[in-house]
């Protein structure tokens, strides 16, 4: 029987996070989740600053898809990001500006553009992506290569489940 601790006349219901072992599992991956992605943010500000001092951290993740993906639509970019198209073409303008990426018709459809990553936002970014993955190699020397292949693998499970 709950205690009325709060002198209300009704004693409060259970926490529904505290009634089972699998609630406290996503509760755990919720911290866990939230404490990486803080980093993650203040990591992605870093190199963001790294590629050109006045890049947008949000916007480093664009050259990421951009260099792994190819030439793309904008429209194409705001759904993979979530974002709408004026928050898109704003961070693709000053990335233009910056002279990281550049547009060009689509040639299957003369009235779209097509947004590519520039030589030297190719140079830029690949120096800055190198040395981020020295960090990973230095911070992980200690695990077995078959955990960090599976880290990977859950992770892109995750970024998948997230995506449908």
């Amino acid at each position: 029987m709950a205690v009325d601790v709060h002198g209300s006349g009704t004693a409060p219901e259970p926490d529904p996070a505290t009634r089972s072992g699998v609630d406290q599992e996503f509760l755990a991956l919720e911290r866990e989740l939230a404490v990486f992605l803080r980093r993650a943010r203040a990591n992605s500000g870093e190199m963001a600053r790294e590629v050109h001092p006045e890049l947008e951290p949000a916007a480093y993740g664009l050259l990421v898809r951009l260099e792994d993906g190819g030439a793309q639509r904008a429209t194409d970019l705001a759904g993979y990001f979530g974002v709408g198209k004026a928050t898109m073409s704003r961070q693709l303008r000053a990335l233009e500006e910056l002279g990281l990426v550049s547009r060009e018709p689509d040639p299957a459809d003369g009235r779209a553009w097509l947004i590519r990553i520039t030589d030297e936002g190719r140079s830029r970014f690949l120096r800055v992506r190198g040395a981020r993955r020295e960090r990973y190699v230095r911070k992980l020397a200690g695990w077995d290569r078959a955990e960090i292949a599976e880290l990977a693998r859950l992770l892109h499970q995750l970024n998948a489940t997230a995506e449908s």
